[in-house]
């Protein structure tokens, strides 16, 4: 049990690190951004934290360049892999998460790697009834991905492991365009 809260601490740690990098550059000529030059793909996260957990280190730049309907055929089997490997919730046979999922079931979902969006109903990561709908920007996307994937058929197995304990923005968000509050 310690060796995962260190794993899950880790998962955490790199996480963040991932998302608080200060090198990225916007060149601006005129008054347009600069888009001219090559550009390459280089991390695809239509589901915050999934490439980072499951894509083997080996196999993120074949990941990354895969198009979305051809990701659950090349990667699903390394993602159930390494999603029984990491979760207690899922170490029997048949074992499902709070939606349903087998291992098998889930790791075919999350190897697709896109963020879907409902058309005609709410937009939210997971609010208890509607599941991947879309993405509100108050969702707390990094605590329903741990309950998924440690908390078992109930949310309750892991307790320890299914929670990010940031329960809200640091700022409140604006109620107009563009939305996001201002940095720090």
């Amino acid at each position: 049990m310690k060796t995962i809260k260190i794993f899950a601490l880790l998962l955490l740690t790199s996480i963040l690190a991932l998302n608080c990098s200060n090198s990225d550059e916007t060149v601006i000529v005129g008054n347009q951004p600069d888009f001219s030059g090559t550009y390459k793909q280089e991390d695809q996260m239509g589901r915050p934290a999934i490439n980072t957990v499951f894509v083997n280190e080996a196999s993120k730049d074949m990941f990354n360049v895969t198009i979305p309907s051809n990701q659950n055929a090349s990667f699903q089997s390394m993602f159930q892999t390494n999603l029984e490997a990491l979760s207690p919730a899922f170490t029997n046979p048949g074992d499902m998460n709070a939606l349903g999922q087998t291992s098998e079931a889930f790791t075919g979902l999350l190897a697709t790697d896109v963020l879907n969006v409902s058309l005609d109903g709410k937009t939210t990561f997971y609010d208890g009834t509607n599941v991947l709908t879309g993405r509100g920007l108050a969702d707390d996307v990094i605590t329903v991905e741990l309950l998924l994937i440690f908390g078992g058929e109930d949310f309750k197995e892991n307790p320890t492991l299914s929670d990010d304990n940031v329960d809200a923005n640091d700022k409140e968000f604006l109620t107009s365009f563009p939305y996001l509050a201002a940095p720090w």
